[in-house]
């Protein structure tokens, strides 16, 4: 990404290599691959250097949009103070239901809280699915037991789950949540996070 400069001031941004006319002559796009980084620079032409200092994983954090400044012939794009996403659920606000968005006091948006032990629930039923036959047999014929490792297997799964969301509640704030979820290496070269696995089972 390069940015067209005059002035001291950005005036173009240039995401792809095109032809362009910069005062009364027409350049062509093969400019961007041919000439040197001090030519573009002598027609305004800068290539943009991003810094990505702010910027945080975006499955806890809600990062600003990019601003663009030139100083001391750089580019430079970068990224203001990220936010946390709110652990609980928001609720529209009178001045919402003034503007319009929604109804005073009923949900607007889930908490992150709330994503995570869905996830965690989704997960849990996707692998009790497999054996759910087991029990449906049982409740329909008689004489019909689910076998002891299903059993098992299947309260494994119904503990953990619980387990977990726990976990996840417990969170006192997101740097919290985000070590429940960071995986570490022993010295064996096992890797295992805070949050744990649910329990798999080899049918």
């Amino acid at each position: 990404m390069w940015g067209l400069v005059q002035d001291n001031e950005i005036i173009k941004y240039i995401t792809y290599p095109k032809s362009m006319v910069i005062g009364d002559v027409q350049y062509p796009s093969k400019i961007f691959q041919l000439w040197s980084t001090s030519e573009l620079e002598a027609i305004g032409i800068y290539e943009v250097v991003f810094n990505d200092t702010n910027k945080k994983d975006e499955q806890w954090y809600i990062n600003t949009n990019q601003s663009f400044a030139f100083s001391d012939d750089v580019i430079t794009a970068s990224y203001g103070t990220a936010t946390a996403k709110a652990h609980a659920d928001t609720l529209f606000t009178a001045q919402d239901e003034t503007d319009g968005l929604g109804t005073e006091g009923e949900l607007a948006t889930r908490g992150l809280k709330y994503n995570l032990i869905q996830t965690v629930k989704q997960q849990a039923a996707g692998l009790l699915a497999p054996t759910d036959w087991y029990v449906i047999k049982a409740n329909e014929i008689a004489d019909y037991s689910v076998p002891d490792d299903i059993t098992t297997f299947r309260a494994l799964v119904r503990s953990k789950s619980n387990a977990m969301e726990t976990q996840i509640t417990n969170a006192t704030n997101t740097p919290a949540l985000e070590t429940l979820y960071t995986y570490t290496t022993d010295s064996d070269g096992v890797q295992s996070r805070p949050l744990a696995e649910l329990p798999t089972l080899e049918i």
